[in-house]
């Protein structure tokens, strides 16, 4: 199997003191309600061995469940667009820059914690602290993605929530396909874990080290998953110049 990464990305990292080698596996643009069960076995069991990870993005497994929002239901009200106008927007994206998505916060939290969640933030700030707002109301409002088609234009009207107990849902594909699976949020500025197969020991910072540098990158590339397996040294020497042979063409 040759292993192949996304266009400025490395198909090899360094983690627990091992090489691994990164296969990102391209889909078709999951709609919501499909079957996650069914995406495993049609796109990762083809290519998976005992003793592989595989690193699956909570966006497709939140379509999957059904968990969307759209602007229809998230109607910014005057607080949302003031709040909003004092947001720092990173490469990530407008985040809480966003009206419809300072709203959502408003709605899953109430007006009052995040009225107080803004102020800490706010005081925070002045002392090079980053992260305060999003801390306090925890991740059903930073898991946020969508309302901004950018990079996917399918998301440009709808929101997407963070997965429904992300350990089970991995814990389930264990047992129907015997695919040893992660759950993450992740995107160039930063990665989190939301859940992982009971089967795996290690440490959510040993699992984030796999796939730090967000191989399935943030744009349009439609990798969800990321098959990962250790590689010896030579292995993993090949796999990268054949990626660096792939883009230099």
């Amino acid at each position: 199997m040759e292993f192949k990464a996304n266009e400025g990305k490395s198909v090899t990292i360094e983690a627990m003191g091992k090489t691994w080698a990164r296969h990102a596996i391209e889909t078709h643009f999951v709609q919501v309600g499909e079957s996650y069960i069914d995406l495993m076995n049609q796109y990762v069991l083809p290519h998976y061995q005992p003793g592989d990870i595989v690193s699956m993005s909570e966006k497709v497994i939140a379509m999957c469940q059904k968990r969307v929002v759209t602007e229809d239901e998230v109607k910014p009200g005057f607080w949302a667009k003031v709040l909003s106008r004092f947001v720092h927007q990173t490469s990530a994206g407008p985040g809480m820059g966003l009206p419809v998505k300072m709203q959502f916060a408003i709605n899953v939290c109430g007006l009052g914690k995040v009225l107080w969640a803004a102020f800490r933030a706010a005081v925070d700030k002045l002392r090079g602290v980053h992260g305060t707002f999003y801390n306090i109301l925890g991740q059903e409002v930073s898991g946020l993605d969508g309302f901004y088609g950018h990079e996917i234009p399918e998301y440009t009207h709808m929101g997407v929530r963070i997965p429904e107990n992300p350990a089970g849902v991995c814990d389930e594909i264990y047992e129907k396909t015997g695919i040893v699976s992660m759950i993450v949020d992740a995107n160039d500025l930063n990665v989190e874990m939301l859940g992982h197969c009971s089967q795996l020991k290690q440490t959510d910072e040993e699992l984030l080290g796999l796939i730090a540098d967000n191989p399935a990158g943030q744009d349009r590339q439609l990798t969800p998953f990321i098959l990962i397996r250790e590689a010896a040294a030579e292995e993993a020497v090949a796999a990268d110049a054949a990626q660096d042979s792939a883009e230099n063409v």
